[in-house]
């Protein structure tokens, strides 16, 4: 007997409009860079980014929390190769906006390497980027 895998209809979700312009997300990387489902964590914030910013959306990209070790790796040229440095490359090319949080870069020991890298750190809240600013801004946050 072959047992039908799809969901059941009521988890089924129609396709919507794609967004407009009027769309914006805020995603918050706070995964870290030391596992598998870390690293699965930040291509996917970065996949999400385009596939939205090609639909039309604005987004901007928050490194939080054990998230700012991967904007240092990224920032790092032995370390900045593969599909995941290509990939947020080819967004900062295409003007993708994104802050840095202060505190967490210190606490994760990424800050000199950040700093000397050129970037600068947020800390409009408590030593970390405002949350706030950008849902009075019409942002949804995604926290990845």
């Amino acid at each position: 007997m072959i047992r039908d895998r799809s969901p059941p209809t009521s988890w089924v979700k129609t396709r919507e409009e794609p967004p407009t312009n009027d769309t914006r997300v805020l995603i918050v990387l706070q995964a870290g860079a030391e596992t598998h489902e870390g690293q699965a964590r930040a291509l996917h914030a970065l996949l999400y980014a385009r596939e939205l910013r090609e639909a039309g959306a604005t987004v901007r990209l928050v490194f939080d929390g054990a998230g700012t070790e991967w904007l240092a790796r990224l920032r790092d040229p032995e370390q900045a190769s593969g599909r995941l440095a290509e990939l947020f490359r080819e967004l900062t090319a295409a003007g993708l906006t994104y802050e840095v949080c202060d505190y967490c870069s210190g606490a994760f020991h990424v800050r000199d390497k950040l700093v000397a890298a050129g970037e600068l750190l947020t800390g409009a809240y408590m030593d970390h980027p405002s949350v706030v600013s950008h849902v009075r801004d019409g942002f949804t946050v995604w926290i990845i």
